[in-house]
């Protein structure tokens, strides 16, 4: 497997280098691909958001067998959860499956990089077909509307063991 990050022309280069050499840290084979635009079938005019699953679609779409692509971005992003129709979210991704997209959007400012890539590296696990975890300092846990990526050191001993089956490398 290759991944393939699709950044998106409103995001900073500088923040697509940090999350991409993240990223090789544990899965080295990482290609980063020309900026896009943003899916134009997946703007929500009502609140000036995207929709991260008409994203992911498109990505999907894109994504050859053996790849999987994660699409970055500085916009908002949003989801149908529950009752709520459109519901603010700092990634998606499908599991398992061959595409997710995170979002710098609701991140801190003063770490936006080192969280963007957290959520990126989430995401890219749910790809993998990992489940939200219990662990509090793991990588997939479930953010529960909130923002926890600072409590994230790195993937618990569960997970990290999930994606060693799968080729990821760590130190």
């Amino acid at each position: 497997m290759a991944i393939l990050v699709q950044p998106f022309k409103d995001i900073k280069p500088e923040s697509v280098n940090f999350v991409t050499t993240e990223i090789r840290k544990v899965y080295p084979n990482v290609k980063v691909l020309e900026a896009e635009d943003l899916p134009e079938n997946a703007y929500y005019k009502e609140r000036n958001r995207y929709r991260a699953d008409s994203i992911i679609k498109v990505l999907n779409s894109k994504t050859k067998e053996g790849y999987v692509t994660i699409g970055l971005t500085s916009k908002d992003i949003s989801v149908t959860k529950g009752k709520v129709k459109d519901f603010g979210v700092m990634g998606l991704g499908y599991r398992p499956g061959r595409a997710c997209v995170a979002s710098a959007f609701r991140l801190n400012k003063e770490n936006s990089d080192e969280q963007l890539f957290k959520v990126a590296i989430h995401e890219l696990g749910h790809t993998q077909g990992l489940k939200h975890c219990p662990e509090k300092i793991c990588f997939m846990r479930d953010a529960e509307g909130r923002n926890p990526t600072n409590e994230e050191v790195d993937f618990c001993t569960q997970c990290k063991t999930f994606l060693i089956s799968k080729n990821w490398k760590f130190n």
